[in-house]
Formats: C-alpha cells, structure tokens, sequence
C-alpha cells in the first residue's frame, strides 16, 4: 500500500516532516503506527517489548521525519517501560485512553488500528494528559502497596481454611482451640503435633500447622511492608502525616494517585476529578442537586473516605459543619462529599511542589 509506505525526501534544502507516533501495548509486542500532521498514515508495524524493541521503534519511527510527539496507551501498565523510553529520547508522550467502543464496532478492531487511533488522539487534542513518570516515591509506594494487598488477602484466605479445618476436625481438638483467640489459636496450631495420629486426624493436625505457619509468615511480611510504606511516605511527603485523618496507607494511596510528576495535575480541581470527589451536577426542572462522582481512583476517593469519617467523630469543627449542613437540608451522603472536596483541596496543596503548604495542616470544615 504506498500510502502506507511513503518514501522519505532526503533534499537538504528541505527541512524533515514532523511525524506522530501511536503505539497500542501489549505484554510481549507493540503495535506502533506514524502519521503525519495532517493525519496521513506512514507506515504501521510491530516491534517486542524490550530493550532493542524500544530502539527499534524509536529509529523507525524518526526516519519518517522529525518526532516530538507520541500517544502511548495503557502507560500505567504494558506502556509503563516505553514511555520511559520515549522520554528518555526527549519524546513527549500523552496517555491515550483506549478507543471508544462503538467506535470500534463501526471500524473494527486490530492492534494497527489501534496504534493510529493513538496517534490521533495526540493529533487531535482529544488526549491531552501526561503520563505518570513511574520513577520515584510513588512508585516505590505502589510495589509495597501491591505487595501487602497480596499478603493480606492470601493471609485471610489462609485464616479462613484454618477455621473450615477446625470445624471438621477431631471433636477433643477441636474443643480445646474453639476457645481462643485468633493469635492464640494460630500459635497453638502453629506448634501441633501429628507424629501420634494417623489417618485423618493426623492429616488435620498437620494441615492446620502448615496454615498456621503460612499466617505467621505472611504477618512478618505485612509488619515489614506497613513498615517500609511508613517510611517511604515519611520520606516523600511528611507533611500528609499531619493532616486529621490520614494515616500511612491512605497518605500512599493519594501519593500513588497523584504519581511522581504530580506538576501534571494542572489545579487541584483537576486532582478531586482524579479522586472521584469533583461534584457531578444532576440537574433536572425545578431540581437543582450534584451529586457523588463515581469516577477518578476508587483508592484515593476510598483514603478521603476514611479521612472524613475520622473527623466526623473527632473534630468538633467538622461536627459542627455537618450539624450546619443538615439543618441547610442536605443529607449526610451530599455532606460527605462536600468534606471529601475540602480534604482533596488540602491534600493538593501538601503534594504540589510549585504550592507553598502550610506547616500546619487546617482541618476541613
């Protein structure tokens, strides 16, 4: 197809076309595709997911003609690694969104098709956003935070299956743990013994030590980890520490929303968007109301959330908010939200370097 393959002109005296790249990642491959500014398509092809692959593309792609410009998708996953690479190269690159559905019902699906829809996005102005960079605090606080969501859940499955095992087990077992508590009861199977007992119920006796160290080991893995995530919080942000209600993990999750360049949230309107906390007008006749956001990162609106339930039952200034609200007529979910805006705004000032933050962090009203 030559108008997919258009030749480069090599004339000195005529300066290189500016070109946009679209890529659409994948674990192993990424489609890649470029396109000119006037939206014709140059070439499309595919290139693997490492190193060489990155040079490979970045080369093909910057023999069509001068590039400034790519739109990666999924930058916070399969794209993480290229995007680096582009900025590396001094490639400004926008996140692009994936394409919109009934769009693809009217065009089609292939992963060529999605790189140029990529690139068009940047062409367009449709996807404006800057990635996260993914090389600092925030990130170092997302690999903890995944690994200690892990243990934990692998933890309350493992005490789960210990009880399940107990219940079936031999009667006089049984009812010599039923009884404790459960740091007493994992330490008292932890050191259970079936060298006397055959079938059965030496099979529960040694499968309820086996659970009973699992727990052990994956509660010295969360201390450690509630540990690290403490300090690297300390380290990044100590400010956040200090305001009403946010505790280690719900100063990471706000950190690990706002990324390592927080400088690409342009106000902090646009990082109570990014939390889910920005009102949502629900307008209709005669009724004028907003409403919760039910978008932006279910993590970080989640951190507000418990934020404003801690002031609600110990600061008296948000006590008193709330009893001024309702007697305004507003329900305690519409109060919610409002205190969930007021925290976002003071967040955003503690996470923004360009803000001057207060040394005191100010309760939300």
């Amino acid at each position: 197809m030559p108008d997919r393959h258009r030749q480069r002109d090599n004339a000195p005296d005529r300066p290189a076309e500016q070109v946009l790249l679209g890529v659409d990642t994948h674990k192993d491959v990424h489609a890649a595709a470029v396109i000119t500014v006037l939206g014709a398509t140059l070439d499309r092809r595919d290139f693997r997911a490492t190193a060489a692959g990155f040079r490979q593309l970045t080369t093909w792609a910057r023999s069509f003609g001068t590039l400034r410009r790519a739109g990666v998708e999924c930058t916070c996953s399969c794209g993480k690694a290229l995007a680096r690479h582009l900025n590396a190269e001094d490639i400004e690159v926008t996140e692009v969104n994936q394409p919109d559905k009934a769009a693809r019902r009217r065009h089609g699906k292939t992963h060529a098709v999605d790189a140029e829809a990529a690139a068009r996005a940047v062409l367009s102005g449709r996807a404006t956003e800057s990635p996260k960079t993914g090389d600092g605090p925030a990130e170092t606080l997302r690999l903890f935070k995944l690994a200690k969501g892990s243990a934990i859940k692998a933890r309350t499955q493992a005490i789960n299956q210990l009880k399940s095992v107990l219940i079936c087990a031999d009667p006089t077992l049984r009812e010599d743990l039923a009884q404790l508590a459960n740091p007493h009861l994992i330490k008292h199977c932890a050191q259970l013994d079936d060298a006397l007992h055959d079938g059965p119920a030496g099979a529960a006796r040694h499968t309820l030590r086996l659970l009973a160290r699992r727990i052990q080991h994956l509660t010295e893995e969360i201390d450690d980890l509630v540990k690290q995530v403490a300090r690297a919080v300390k380290a990044s942000r100590p400010g956040l520490l200090d305001v009403r209600g946010i505790g280690p993990d719900s100063a990471a999750a706000l950190l690990i929303t706002a990324g390592d360049n927080p400088e690409r949230l342009t106000s902090e309107a646009a990082f109570a968007a990014l939390c889910g906390v920005s009102p949502v007008e629900q307008s209709s006749g005669k009724t004028q109301r907003r409403r919760l956001n039910r978008g932006g990162d279910r993590q970080a609106n989640a951190a507000l959330y418990r934020a404003v339930l801690t002031r609600l039952r110990w600061d008296p200034r948000t006590q008193h908010y709330l009893q001024r609200r309702t007697a305004e007529g507003k329900t305690k979910r519409e109060i919610i939200r409002c205190l969930k805006r007021y925290i976002a705004r003071e967040i955003y000032r503690l996470l923004t370097p360009t803000t001057t933050a207060p040394t005191t962090a100010t309760p939300a009203p």
